[in-house]
């Protein structure tokens, strides 16, 4: 059998890594022998002469991540993993790495290597030396702690001065320095100020959007050393590879969570993955999620399914079975943790699971590649693979008692932080179906537009709505007019600026409060706005939204006496459906830079705000929040 780093090995040898290198992802999400994972730091090495110059030339859309690395030690070992890491989810790696032993003039020197970079993440990567180097040769706990203190403020201050999103991490407590210490009770004090330097360390997370605080206490419980002992005392690498290995692999989740790859869907089969026994055979009775070993294991994983339901995942099946006894089944049967109303889309039918899967990415208003697909059957997930090869597939062969941590191992619904949006996001879909419903009991889309009440509140954001803001511009594909969005760090950089804004719309029906579903992010210059970029929420597309909330937009430009109000729209591969929003309330084109001088083939529009388009007939929009500025 071929394996993704076979294939990796072949394209080197042929000089194609570059030319081909839309295919690597493909080939590491190919499962290996024995439904192992391929190995990251592996492919990092092969991956690691490539020039990502060649890579864009061939490829000018690969998604590309700048990296800048530093920390106490020695971190360059990180790389090959880190960039294997990426590549599995179609990113490429351009790494920045520090000196030894220099990650403080690394963060805090605007003329220096790593801030001339501009990062997208700057890794500083701490480790037990970090405090222990500022400890006396003869120690005791107490000296310990006032060194912790001492890196925990200096930690504090480096999140506004690092350039790009700043990833620490907590410290692993080495056991030959906890056994320097000969009794019990001066350990337990030491583990104690350790913890406490952890903690306080996490919670910086919760004081300012800026860093991102990796906990690396779940990779070391993963198992493996912390540290290989000659690699630490004569390079002064004082992470070992499966650490630095795990690490690499959250990196990569945070990179993705960050460029709004966060996926949306999961969609499930049945028998064998979310049930012992096969339904269609055996019957209810002959399933299980409960009372017996095997069933145990699958009643756990259902569990785990259910919790990440609760934080906003969308949950789906697909199952080859017929429909109506797998609907009894999800109502009625006593072993089951989910049930019929924990999922929005239920596909069990006999056709092909890829054609099932792109019906329920249709049903749901998402792109195929917002699912992810666990089954346990090799041929139906090399099925998908074929098919639909942007779906995520999660292979849950073999010991149902590993199906949690195959389903977690690739974080793919790993976000930088949770709305409440996203905890009623299984809520939204059920109205959701409740609006198709009306619709098609509708004499005409202007009848069911008047029956669902639709309501829209114009103004500026509240202070707790940046993180909403933030993962709605980075994961709104459909309707982004420039493509790109913005983190949480960024809409607190616009607030501080005076001459940008964001504005928000939410929006509400008579089957719910859709919460925040738009932004607009504003620059005012010389008596004018100019709209840098508009995202709609893709819930609420089709239901004159849009053109309410521009139309609400460019009244208030007028009342504050402005001019014109400029505007710019960027086609991506997915935003096509924007296109025409524009000149469709009144702005008129201009002309364009000479051919060459522009490459992202954008449109800059202008409206003069002379005429102002109409706020659809059928919905009541109001403005709050403070004045306009």
């Amino acid at each position: 059998m071929t394996t993704g780093l076979d294939q990796l090995r072949d394209l080197r040898r042929r000089g194609l890594l570059e030319k081909a290198y839309d295919q690597v992802a493909t080939a590491l999400a190919q499962e290996e022998p024995g439904g192992a994972r391929a190995d990251a730091a592996a492919a990092g090495r092969l991956l690691a002469g490539l020039d990502p110059g060649a890579v864009l030339s061939h490829h000018p859309a690969t998604p590309v991540v700048t990296v800048a690395v530093t920390g106490q030690s020695t971190v360059g070992q990180v790389l090959d993993p880190l960039r294997g890491e990426l590549a599995r989810h179609g990113l490429l790696l351009r790494p920045v790495l520090g000196e030894h032993g220099t990650y403080l003039r690394d963060l805090t020197d605007p003329a220096g290597e790593l801030h001339a970079a501009g990062p997208d993440l700057t890794l500083c990567l701490l480790d037990a030396e970090t405090v222990f180097s500022q400890v006396p040769g003869v120690w005791r706990p107490e000296d310990v702690e006032v060194a912790a203190a001492d890196v925990l403020a200096r930690c504090a201050t480096l999140a506004d001065a690092a350039p790009g999103t700043l990833v620490l991490n907590t410290l692993p407590l080495p056991w030959t320095y906890s056994r320097q210490l000969i009794d019990h009770r001066s350990r337990a004090r030491l583990g104690a100020v350790w913890r406490e330097f952890n903690a306080r360390l996490l919670r910086l997370t919760e004081r300012s959007p800026a860093p991102v605080v990796i906990d690396l206490d779940p990779l070391v419980a993963e198992g493996g050393p912390v540290t290989d002992p000659g690699l630490a005392r004569y390079a002064k690498v004082q992470l070992g590879a499966p650490l630095l290995a795990g690490y690499a692999r959250e990196v990569a989740h945070l990179a993705r969570a960050l460029r709004g790859a966060t996926r949306k869907c999961l969609v499930l089969d049945l028998d064998h993955t979310l049930w012992d026994g096969v339904l269609a055979e055996e019957g209810p009775d002959g399933i299980a999620a409960a009372g017996t070993l095997r069933g145990e294991a699958f009643g756990a994983f259902q569990t785990c399914v259910k919790q990440l339901a609760s934080q906003g995942v969308l949950l789906a099946v697909s199952s080859k079975n017929d429909p109506d006894e797998v609907t009894r089944v999800l109502t009625d049967h006593p072993d089951l943790v989910l049930h019929e109303g924990d999922f929005v889309a239920v596909n069990a039918n006999w056709e092909p699971k890829d054609g099932n899967l792109a019906d329920i990415a249709h049903q749901l208003d998402l792109g195929t590649d917002a699912l992810v697909f666990a089954d346990d059957s090799p041929a139906e997930r090399a099925q998908v693979r074929h098919g639909l090869p942007e779906v995520a597939v999660v292979p849950l062969d073999g010991e149902p008692a590993t199906h949690v941590a195959r389903l977690l191992a690739d974080g793919w619904f790993d976000a930088p932080s949770l709305t409440e949006e996203d905890r009623a996001r299984t809520g939204e879909y059920r109205a959701r179906r409740e609006r198709r419903e009306l619709h098609a009991g509708a004499g005409s889309h202007e009848e069911f537009l008047r029956a669902l009440d639709v309501r829209l509140e114009v103004g500026p954001p509240q202070p707790h709505e940046a993180a909403r803001i933030a993962q709605l511009t980075l994961r709104t594909n459909q309707f982004n007019l420039a493509g790109g969005g913005l983190t949480e760090a960024a809409v607190a950089e616009v607030e501080a600026d005076a001459a940008r804004q964001v504005l928000v719309a939410r929006c509400a029906d008579r089957f719910g409060d859709n919460g925040l579903v738009g932004a607009a992010l504003i620059t005012e210059s010389g008596g004018r706005w100019h709209l840098d970029n508009l995202w709609l929420s893709c819930r609420v597309l089709g239901r004159g939204v849009e053109h309410a909330f521009l139309a609400v937009l460019l009244s208030r430009a007028r009342r504050l006496g402005l001019n014109a109000v400029g505007a710019r729209y960027v086609p991506t591969a997915r935003n096509h459906r924007a296109r025409d929003l524009y000149p469709s309330c009144g702005f008129a084109a201009r002309e364009l830079p000479e051919p060459g001088e522009r490459g992202d083939g954008a449109s800059e529009y202008r409206h003069d705000l002379t005429v102002l388009p109409e706020i659809p007939g059928h919905m009541c929009v109001t403005e709050s929040g403070k004045a306009p500025r």
